[in-house]
């Protein structure tokens, strides 16, 4: 049995590279820094609901709002 970590491999244009990226958009506008030295850092939580949001809605899953 091998000890190697799997890796995970986002193509290029994929729906989890097009999540990310508007993730990042999003954090952006909102003034959220990706970084801890940032005046308003995004935390783990907005992190994860914000990428979780961007990947449905990416996937076209999202509800109207």
């Amino acid at each position: 049995m091998s000890d190697a970590k799997p890796s995970v491999h986002i193509g290029e244009n994929s729906p989890e590279e097009v999540a990310f990226k508007l993730m990042h958009q999003i954090a952006r506008l909102e003034g959220r820094a990706m970084t801890i030295d940032g005046k308003t850092p995004a935390d783990r939580k907005w992190l994860l609901d914000t990428y979780s949001e961007c990947l449905t809605t990416v996937r076209g899953a999202r509800a109207a709002i």
